[in-house]
């Protein structure tokens, strides 16, 4: 643990992983030293109490446990911990995901501009489902899988910055990727399914959304009903291609902080590399799919590292002329409440500002509530 007394580091990349592989490809890289300073945050994971710091506090690393509950607990401890001045700092969300191989591929590397909460939903056993549902899935206070959720919590969507995403995407296409023999015999086995080209190409850089999840699920039937999810939660903007476990929690945190003036929600970026396809191949079981080899892994670790580190120096070197001041959304940034300020482009419009005015928009009978058609 480094002693700082009051000296408060003011990182201007804090990159955020979430397991120890991803964590461990920013030590011992010859670009900078991550591990120069160890400083440990009360709140932390017990497994990753640590954030960790270069020697002039430029660039920030740390591991928030995997799941939502691990993502938001970490994050808290962070914004919150007076250890940092985090005003102007970039976030760099840098993990690795689940792949939809009709969007991108393992080995790819994808930015998102939405996050979308697919969780947030009623579940029926799928051998209990209503006849007409095409899974046991169907949003929270609607009565089918098309119609937007009626009881909103405020985290089914974030919004970030699309013009900060191109810069990211523009430094990353300049890495080149790693990729694997395995991961090449994988891709070609989509072949065969049209809809699935993407995924049978080869690795690249994507501009593509993410959905959260703390299930970690498998097959074509979810797949495609977390696609529909995620196009209905974004008003048919959203585009379903990575799926993981912590990202709207984390973004939550950060929201509720830029609030707070700790933050600035303009200043975030969510890389996910992929790791592992979504769904089987033509001639494959769901189980097959999430219980077999995965040669996408160590391809999808190491080239958090090949993109991330591109836009990490991106930054710094164009620190003074660019970054320092911001980058100025174009779009909507933040969540459904408008809390952030602005007009959300996504949500069944109406909604309430406050958390207190969705709960009683909760307590509204089902009978009486207004359903919007997506």
């Amino acid at each position: 643990m480094s002693s700082r007394g009051n000296n408060v580091i003011k990182p201007k990349v804090f990159i955020i992983d979430m397991f120890t592989p991803e964590g461990e490809v920013w030590y011992g890289i010859p670009e900078f030293n991550v591990l120069a300073q160890n400083i440990t945050i009360p709140g932390f994971s017990p497994l990753f109490p640590d954030a960790h710091c270069t020697s002039d506090g430029s660039i920030c690393q740390l591991i928030t446990g995997e799941a939502e509950i691990n993502a938001a607990s970490t994050m808290t401890a962070l914004v919150y911990s007076g250890v940092f001045d985090l005003t102007t700092t970039y976030f760099l969300i840098a993990g690795i995901a689940g792949i939809n191989p009709k969007v991108a591929t393992i080995g790819s590397v994808t930015f998102a501009r939405f996050a979308v909460q697919v969780a947030l939903q009623y579940e029926f056993d799928a051998r209990e489902k209503p006849l007409d549902f095409p899974t046991g899935y169907v949003p929270q206070g609607s009565f089918a899988p098309d119609q937007y959720p009626e009881s909103i919590y405020g985290t089914e969507v974030f919004e970030l910055n699309s013009d900060l995403r191109t810069i990211a995407v523009n430094f990353a296409k300049t890495a080149s990727l790693n990729d694997s023999a395995a991961s090449q015999e994988q891709r070609a086995l989509y072949t065969n399914v049209p809809a699935y080209a993407p995924g049978a190409a080869p690795p690249s850089i994507t501009e593509c959304d993410t959905a959260t999840s703390d299930v970690y699920w498998s097959g074509v039937l979810l797949g495609e009903a977390f696609e529909n999810t995620t196009s209905l939660f974004t008003n048919g903007t959203g585009v379903y291609c990575s799926t993981q476990q912590e990202d709207n929690a984390t973004l939550e945190v950060l929201l509720r902080a830029t609030l707070a003036g700790l933050v600035d929600f303009s200043r975030i970026i969510v890389m996910r590399t992929a790791s592992d396809f979504d769904r089987q191949h033509e001639g494959e079981t769901a189980a097959a799919n999430l219980f077999g080899d995965s040669p996408g892994f160590e391809p999808s670790v190491l080239n958090i590292y090949l993109a991330g580190i591109k836009v990490v120096e991106g930054i710094l070197n164009g620190w003074k002329e660019q970054f320092e001041q911001g980058i100025k959304p174009t779009n909507y940034i933040g969540d459904i409440f408008g809390s952030l300020g602005g007009q959300p482009d996504f949500g069944p419009g109406g909604l309430p500002a406050t958390a207190s005015a969705s709960s009683s928009r909760r307590s509204v009978s089902k009978r009486s509530r207004v359903v919007r058609r997506f």
